[in-house]
């Protein structure tokens, strides 16, 4: 399911991947991609803390690495080898926050297209 505010962000994130390549750390891609979503005329907040509710407490710990548009979560990766546990833990967050779109990029593949999963509860 393609939108118009996941497409938006995926095209950042390819213009990113192509200017840079692979090889850097994960915290130089959120800069380089927040800037560039910064560039669209999106609003992106960084490392967005989740709080989970159980019973009278609040239980704090994840932190989102993007969210845009206060709408969708965008974790990121630069390995070369994803497991399935950045997938479990977008998951996690798209469930704990309630939202309903989430991304994965890993900016660890030669090929970004082959780096992005989507997510939509």
């Amino acid at each position: 399911m393609a939108d118009d505010l996941t497409q938006q962000i995926i095209g950042a994130a390819i213009e990113v991947h192509r200017l840079l390549g692979v090889g850097l750390l994960e915290s130089i891609y959120e800069e380089a991609l927040c800037y560039e979503l910064s560039l669209r005329g999106l609003s992106v907040r960084r490392q967005v803390e989740v709080v989970v509710r159980y019973k009278d407490k609040a239980i704090t710990g994840q932190r989102l690495d993007l969210l845009v548009a206060d709408e969708v979560i965008v974790e990121l990766k630069s390995q070369r080898n994803l497991s399935e546990v950045a997938t479990a833990q977008v998951l996690s967050y798209l469930k704990a926050t309630g939202l309903k779109r989430g991304l994965l990029i890993n900016f660890g593949e030669q090929k970004l297209v082959e780096g992005i999963k989507r997510f939509s509860l």
